[in-house]
This record gives structure tokens, C-alpha cells and sequence, in this order.
């Protein structure tokens, strides 16, 4: 079953992921977030609703801003005999929250759930939400990485790995928990790299921060070379508690890198026992310190996240999650 994933007048190009996840190709988008939805079924991304063929019948349209508009490509994608799910594009609890902050878009939010055939939810805490709303059919999905391609395996040799890599980057959203871990990373005494994508302000801000040994990376890279960068380092530190579907720790899978302190849904589906997800700040600590201090240890978690990104996240395995929900009638 080919998934056809709709993101109405969005930005990104149109794209055929006839290959599946193919090889890298910073030309293109990578096959992660919501473009692997499509990639792992073979299908493609669109931002226009007469762009996909009359065959492709599954759609998964992406729920935006402007959810009356969205509710009318919701009914002629029906007309056509399309079945619909839906799933909002920016899932974190704040957006969200942010998203659905006026009685207009509630009103638009219900209808849309009560027309779609159901809904997908990228992270476990946004399902109930679809269900009050009225869904028919619901199910938590996480989104794919292709971890069993051979190709999307960043890693390098545990050896040749070095300090920190901080997974956050925006201050101004308090969810994410930026400055604490930057200033909580600093104290395990190791090099610590960090996105700046602020200009003059950020690199004033992580100068204030007095961190000894900080790598400063301006502005963002191309996909592969991000995951190259991060690659390079043997934890992925961070204490977001935006309740998202977990792009970083999907990330830090392509690489075999331990992700600590985040509670996404792929933190929580790989890295179970390193998330952030009813764990406090000190208990993450101490796990951090030591995978940068044991190796026997390091090992163990690299080869369990692998393992449970191969049963868990992987293209195949969503593909037959995907396929199942397609198929199966609304409950």
C-alpha cells in the first residue's frame, strides 16, 4: 500500500519516493518526519491535492493553521474516494495547544476528526486528543526511520567518538529546556557542541554560558552532514519535555548514538531507558555520566537502541502499521 502524505499549500516540493528511502541525496528531503510516512510505503509528499494519482487511495493529510481550508480539502479528497486520516504537522504539546487556541479552530479540529476516516497520532500524548475530538478510528504510530537501510547508517566507530552533541536549539520555547541542558552538560566535563541558528544573539548567549570546550556550529547543515556531525559524538544530550514525535532521537538512530533526556516519542520507543519521560534531571545526569565513562556500558546501550529501532521504527514495520490501519474499517 503506497501512503500519499498531504501537506496543503506547505512549502516543501512535491516528491515521489519511488526508491523508498534510497540513499542520501541532499538535493531532495531526507525520509524522515512526516515525508517518511510516504517514503516507507513507496509513495509520495505533496502539497496539492490534485497531484495524487487516482490510484494512490490512502492519503494522510497533514493538519495545519488554517483548519477550515483543510477541511475542505478533507471532503473533495473524499469526493474522489480517498481514505483520509489525519495528523496534526506540529505536534508538540505546545503547538498544539498553540494551534487549537481559539473556539473557531476546536469547532474546525472536531469536524475535521468526525469527517476523516481516522487519525494518526505521532506521539502517544496527542492520541486522546483525537479520540475526544471525535475520530472514528485511532491509532499511535511513531514516525519511521529507515534504520535497516545500509545506506542511513551513519555510524562510526565507538572509538573514534567524542563528547556531547545538544539536541535542542530554540531558547525562547520553555518546553524545550535549552539553557538547562547546555549548563547541565557542562558538567560532565567533556567537549559539547551546539546548533547556533541565532546570529550575534545566540553565539551571546552560549558565550555567557561560560562553557569550556564548546564547539559552536552556525546556522543549520545539510541533512547528511548534520548526521555526520553528530555522529561524531558519543551522547546526544538534551531535556526536552515537548512531549514531540522525537526527530533528534530518530537522528541520533540513523547514527547509534545514546540519546539522553528527551521525551518524544521515538526517545521513548528506542531509548527507553535513557528518556527523559518520568526520570529526573539528576537520575539522566548520572545515566549520561555514565555511558561517557563506561564503555561495557556504552556498548550495551548502542546495541540495545539499535535492536529496538529495527523492531519499533523501522520502514518495514511502519509500512505493515500503516497498511494495517488503511485497511482495517473504522472502529
Amino acid at each position: 500500500m503506497k501512503i500519499a502524505v498531504l501537506n496543503p499549500g506547505g512549502r516543501d516540493p512535491e516528491q515521489a519516493f519511488t526508491a523508498f528511502a534510497g540513499a542520501p541525496d541532499d538535493g531532495v528531503h531526507a525520509p524522515v518526519n512526516f515525508h517518511a510516512f510516504a517514503a516507507c510505503s513507496g509513495g509520495s509528499f505533496q502539497k496539492r491535492s490534485s497531484s495524487i494519482a487516482a490510484d494512490q487511495k490512502s492519503v494522510l493529510l497533514l493538519l495545519r493553521p488554517d483548519l477550515k481550508g483543510t477541511f475542505k480539502v478533507l471532503e473533495e479528497l473524499k469526493s474522489r474516494g480517498k481514505t483520509v486520516a489525519v495528523t496534526w504537522k506540529e505536534t508538540g504539546s505546545h503547538q498544539i495547544a498553540q494551534q487549537l487556541n481559539g473556539a473557531a479552530n476546536v469547532e474546525w479540529f472536531r469536524k475535521i476528526c468526525a469527517a476523516a476516516f481516522g487519525a494518526i497520532a505521532t506521539t502517544p500524548e496527542s492520541l486522546p486528543l483525537y479520540r475526544a475530538a471525535g475520530a472514528a478510528k485511532c491509532e499511535y504510530i511513531p514516525t519511521p526511520y529507515p534504520t535497516e537501510s545500509a545506506p542511513w547508517d551513519f555510524s562510526i566507530p565507538v572509538s573514534s567518538r567524542r563528547g556531547v552533541f545538544i539536541g535542542t536549539r530554540e531558547w525562547d520555547i520553555p518546553s524545550r529546556n535549552h539553557v538547562a541542558a547546555l549548563m547541565t552538560a557542562s558538567t560532565f566535563r567533556q567537549p559539547v557542541t551546539v546548533f547556533n541558528c541565532d546570529g550575534r544573539t545566540g553565539r551571546r548567549k552560549l558565550e555567557a554560558l561560560g562553557i569550556e570546550h564548546l564547539e559552536i556550529i552556525e546556522n543549520r547543515l545539510p541533512y547528511s552532514q548534520y548526521l555526520r556531525k553528530l555522529a561524531q559524538h558519543r551522547i546526544v544530550w538534551q531535556l526536552d519535555a515537548s512531549c514531540v514525535p522525537g526527530q533528534v532521537a530518530g537522528d541520533a538512530a540513523l547514527c547509534r548514538v545514546p540519546c539522553i533526556g528527551g521525551n518524544g516519542a521515538i526517545d521513548r520507543e528506542v531509548f527507553p531507558a535513557l528518556a527523559g519521560h518520568g526520570r529526573s534531571i539528576p537520575d539522566l545526569m548520572d545515566a549520561a555520566a555514565q555511558l561517557l565513562a563506561d564503555s561495557a556500558a556504552y556498548e550495551l546501550a548502542v546495541e540495545s537502541a539499535a535492536s529496538l529501532a529495527t523492531q519499533r521504527i523501522a520502514f518495514p514495520v511502519i509500512h505493515e502499521q500503516l497498511t494495517r490501519f488503511f485497511s482495517d474499517p473504522a472502529r
